[in-house]
């Protein structure tokens, strides 16, 4: 391991997330946007918003863009040589600004000043879903635009995955895109504390599955596409969730070897 990637680690470790890390360059961000415009003409931007969930099953592209040299760099530096591809999914915060309405009042959504009611994610932290237990989740979002605040970047409250699993109520506020449609509640986020995450198209954070994080909607007219991967060490193994029952039937090995087998088609 390379002085650079155990400073990584060591920050990692410490706040929980890395963030504006290079993957793509200009040929391969080019061929991905290309292939996911495709996949906006076939499906439509309603479904494509977040309903592409697993399509590296699906399409050679998608599964490339998963095991792409420089995200699984970073992935074994932080969760070591063994790595299990468990979950991938594009978020797509499409445009909600008229352009007639520039100027106007600032600028109104389609809805009202404020974007209320317009897709955005509330607190959370990703292991509050994911029937984890063994070894950490580790979340990659993938820029395939520039995710800047104007259009919802990511928002994370550095070294939150010390503090452990904090309570997640049903979210009171409306558009909501966690599809269980929970965050934590107001008073136990130290927001003053936020950062923000801004990407450039290509480039990737990570984070930690117990990191508290959340995006603000799209209220520009500028698209924040992104792909969302996680992975989970071979040691880590799927536990019964009453809340919400999963099948792990995307998971894959992303590098090295797995000695346990603990995840399947036939897992739950």
């Amino acid at each position: 391991m390379t002085t650079s990637t155990t400073k990584l680690q060591e920050i990692y470790n410490q706040q929980g997330f890395l963030s504006a890390l290079p993957v793509l360059n200009e040929t391969e961000l080019r061929e991905a946007k290309h292939a996911f415009s495709e996949l906006e003409r076939k499906f439509g931007e309603e479904y494509t918003q977040y309903s592409l969930h697993n399509v590296h099953l699906q399409y050679p592209w998608v599964r490339d863009l998963t095991k792409h040299p420089q995200i699984l760099k970073v992935i074994k530096a932080i969760l070591g040589p063994d790595v299990i591809l468990l979950d991938s999914r594009f978020i797509c915060k499409y445009p909600t600004l008229k352009p007639d309405n520039q100027g106007d009042e600032e600028g109104k959504t389609r809805t009202e000043v404020g974007g209320n009611g317009l897709p955005y994610v509330a607190w959370h932290q990703d292991m509050r879903y994911w029937g984890i237990a063994g070894g950490p989740v580790l979340s990659v979002w993938l820029a395939l635009d520039d995710s800047q605040k104007e259009n919802g970047a990511l928002q994370v409250i550095p070294g939150s995955h010390s503090a452990g699993m904090l309570p997640h109520l049903q979210a009171i506020r409306s558009g909501n895109m966690l599809s269980v449609n929970q965050e934590i509640p107001e008073e136990l986020v130290q927001a003053d504390e936020a950062v923000l995450c801004p990407l450039l198209a290509g480039q990737m954070s990570i984070h930690d599955g117990l990191l508290v994080h959340a995006s603000d909607p799209n209220t520009s007219q500028k698209r924040r596409c992104g792909f969302v991967i996680r992975y989970v060490p071979t040691c880590a193994y799927p536990i019964q969730d009453p809340d919400r029952p999963r099948k792990f039937h995307a998971t894959e090995l992303a590098c090295g070897t797995d000695e346990f087998n603990h995840f399947s088609s036939k897992t739950a």
